[in-house]
């Protein structure tokens, strides 16, 4: 029996994640059923009450998936509102708010072969300890799947466009199923374009993709709205297709996801690269270089937006900003040079949201939350709308957004990281390290060695060790997502280098030998 048929599927960093199967550890219709059942369970017990939202992505059986999560809510007294069609992630964090709980069917930037199951709260928020381990523990006591009661729902397709439709309008009492309203996706929309400044710089040429996934008709109606120049879009991206023909792995971050955007934006001479990954909660930004474009990391996009939200006055005096413990040190220094709270938290925005006053929230993996007013999860549309405003802000003043990377390098000191991932189910990795810890990085002395399974900073407890040597400073974690094992390496400098290019030749150094040494140390 593979481990993947022994270990059942857990709520992770976002929900339920797994390789479509047969089995109890992969992801099927009886887990889907499993899930809401124990769902439902956990929404009776604390008497909370409304509808449960369904969302969907475009991936194979995700419509199918949604049906059956109306269908079980529906047979266990919980009325279900269901999105017309494959939408993205954002919008349903932004139709939840006021709902009991919302479900959104997907698996991310995951490979085509997977398929998930996020569960969002009545505050808008994904669902985090401890509630996910009530709802664990009622899916374990639930019924087997073919015993749980269900009403009827069906699946519509037409012009290859799938759509959920409802067969069966009652069952159990009062619980019904209907389809959520065009006005709420309107709502949305609305409140997107409206972050932007009213008559501000328009004109930028931007090249475009949403990766094979669902975000590309909302983001196209969203971008006309706002008023910029046409896109210049990947034909062969545009539309949804559940096997991401075009690309080995349908992540923005990975190598090679980007090559036809940006072939596209070479020939159009774009001022800027915008991606949004399968499910429209993340945002990739490239920008031009003089051999092509280069790719934005997450904590650079995330130093953008917070430099553009700050200067327009968008974080009150009592909002805090928010990034998780493996993201850059920079948003720490611009928030205490403007005299606003920076808190940190564990990976994923099940943490992020939850931060008391937030007002903006980055993580380093492509998420932003640039509005948790309406979306108190990372949004990819409105991110990339924020970015494209600057750019075309910069752009009126001769200026890039590197040359705003620039300043905010002489204002509080140059930034860098150097990731990396490795692949494998070892899971004593981590402990081999703790035991045995370097004393030294790139030749500068390990002050400080934390085992985050027993932190210091009043976090809860989560798998991982961080390191700290000068200006460096190193965290190991597994993945919450994937079989593999994350390695942030950031360094931050001093304020107001004088010259950026020596201040960031130095830190890349020693974040590549540091990083060369970790990986030896690691066996990778």
């Amino acid at each position: 029996m593979s481990s993947a048929e022994e270990t059942p599927v857990r709520f992770g960093t976002a929900g339920l994640r797994a390789p479509m199967g047969d089995g109890p550890g992969e992801f099927n219709v009886d887990l889907v059923a499993r899930a809401t059942h124990g769902l439902a369970v956990y929404l009776t017990s604390r008497q909370v009450p409304g509808p449960v939202v369904v969302g969907f992505d475009a991936r194979h059986g995700s419509a199918e998936f949604a049906a059956e999560v109306a269908a079980v809510l529906v047979g266990a007294g919980r009325s279900a509102l269901v999105m017309p069609r494959p939408l993205p992630t954002p919008v349903l964090a932004f139709a939840v708010r006021g709902a009991a709980a919302g479900v959104m069917i997907t698996a991310s930037h995951n490979p085509a072969t997977d398929n998930g199951y996020k569960v969002y709260l009545a505050d808008g928020a994904q669902i985090a300890p401890p509630e996910d381990a009530t709802v664990e523990a009622a899916m374990a006591h639930a019924p087997p799947a073919a015993e749980i009661p269900r009403s009827a729902v069906g699946i519509g397709r037409s012009d290859d466009t799938v759509e959920i439709t409802v067969t069966a309008s009652r069952a159990s009492g009062r619980a019904r199923i209907a389809v959520v309203p065009e006005a709420v996706i309107q709502g949305y929309l609305t409140r997107a374009v409206g972050l932007l400044q009213p008559g501000g710089p328009r004109t930028l040429r931007a090249a475009y993709t949403p990766l094979h996934g669902v975000a590309g008709a909302t983001f196209r109606r969203a971008w006309a709205a706002a008023g910029f120049d046409p896109l210049v879009e990947v034909r062969e991206q545009a539309e949804p297709h559940p096997d991401f023909p075009t690309v080995a792995f349908p992540n923005p971050e990975e190598p090679g996801a980007l090559d036809l955007v940006t072939a596209a934006a070479v020939r159009s001479h774009a001022d800027l690269v915008l991606a949004h990954d399968p499910d429209g909660d993340r945002c990739a930004v490239m920008v031009p270089v003089a051999d092509g474009f280069r790719a934005l990391s997450g904590d650079e996009v995330g130093a953008l937006l917070a430099s553009h939200l700050l200067e327009r006055d968008r974080i009150p005096a009592d909002g805090a900003l928010a990034t998780t413990i493996v993201s850059s040190p920079l948003l720490e220094r611009m928030a205490a040079a403007h005299g606003r709270r920076c808190v940190r938290t564990l990976t994923g925005f099940k943490w992020l949201a939850r931060v008391p006053g937030l007002a903006y929230a980055y993580e380093e993996a492509l998420g932003y939350c640039t509005d948790p007013g309406a979306v108190r999860d990372k949004d990819g549309i409105t991110a990339a709308l924020l970015v494209a405003e600057l750019a075309a802000h910069c752009r009126a003043e001769g200026a890039t957004l590197q040359d705003r990377l620039d300043d905010l390098a002489r204002r509080y000191g140059v930034a860098d990281s150097a990731p990396r991932s490795i692949r494998t189910t070892d899971a004593d990795i981590v402990g081999r390290l703790l035991a045995d810890p370097p004393a030294t990085l790139a030749g500068l002395a390990v002050e400080h060695v934390e085992d985050l399974a027993f932190p210091t900073s009043g976090l809860p407890g989560t798998p991982g060790l961080r390191l700290t040597a000068g200006p460096l400073r190193a965290i190991l974690r597994p993945s919450g997502t994937e079989p593999k094992l994350k390695l942030y390496l950031h360094a931050l400098g001093a304020p107001g280098p004088t010259d950026l290019g020596l201040e960031r030749h130095r830190l890349a150094a020693l974040l590549e030998t540091a990083a060369a040494e970790l990986l030896a140390r690691l066996g990778a």
